[in-house]
């Protein structure tokens, strides 16, 4: 599937399955709730969603309504908010990987999700390229809100599937962990490398 053109008009089918298939891919805020899932149990991750959902509207809101007319003209920001979530991403790679291997240590927090989902380059693409459109903004704006919920129930399904009935065991979630870190800390030299060349 591409990516259409800004401007380009979608139906709204159109738009639900660039989003949703966008939304699903595995990417940093994912990875997040995925772990979250796995340490927190279905109910504690869900606990979180609103988090993801106030980092996206604080991101691709303003871009939606302003964004293309802002950024004309300014090569370098794009660049720039690429190096940005980059960077952040490699931290939560660090800190993830140092995260302790009992199942009370918790390693996603809300604070951890919302600045995740904010600096997350997706929301460059729903922002000025799928969402924006002068005379459905709102329906495409609830549409849009409605699959984050979805989407991130379907990821803190997947994490507590991986937990378990219990509390999860120690040396899973110690492994989930560390496989988080690393896709995190590939994640992070994708973006540092998109934002360099940009």
């Amino acid at each position: 599937m591409t990516v259409p053109e800004p401007g380009v008009m979608m139906s709204f089918a159109e738009l639900a399955l660039a989003v949703l298939v966008l939304l699903l891919t595995p990417g940093p805020t994912n990875s997040l709730v995925l772990l979250a899932g796995a340490e927190r149990g279905l109910a504690g991750a869900m606990r979180l969603i609103p988090a993801e959902l106030a980092g996206y509207v604080v991101t691709v809101v303003p871009l939606a309504l302003v964004g293309a007319s802002l950024l004309e003209g300014q090569a370098g920001l794009q660049g720039a908010v690429t190096l940005a979530a980059g960077a952040w991403v490699a931290v939560l790679a660090l800190r993830l990987w140092r995260t302790g291997a009992t199942p009370k240590d918790l390693s996603v927090g809300p604070r951890a999700l919302f600045v995740t989902t904010a600096l997350n380059p997706k929301g460059l693409i729903f922002g000025l390229v799928l969402l924006p459109s002068p005379d459905r903004l709102a329906a495409n704006l609830a549409l849009f809100a409605g699959l984050v919920v979805a989407v991130a129930t379907l990821w803190a399904l997947a994490g507590a599937a991986l937990r378990g009935g219990g509390t999860g065991q120690p040396r899973a979630l110690f492994l989930l962990r560390r496989l988080a870190s690393l896709w995190l800390a590939a994640i992070s030299l994708v973006l540092i490398a998109r934002g360099v060349g940009a």
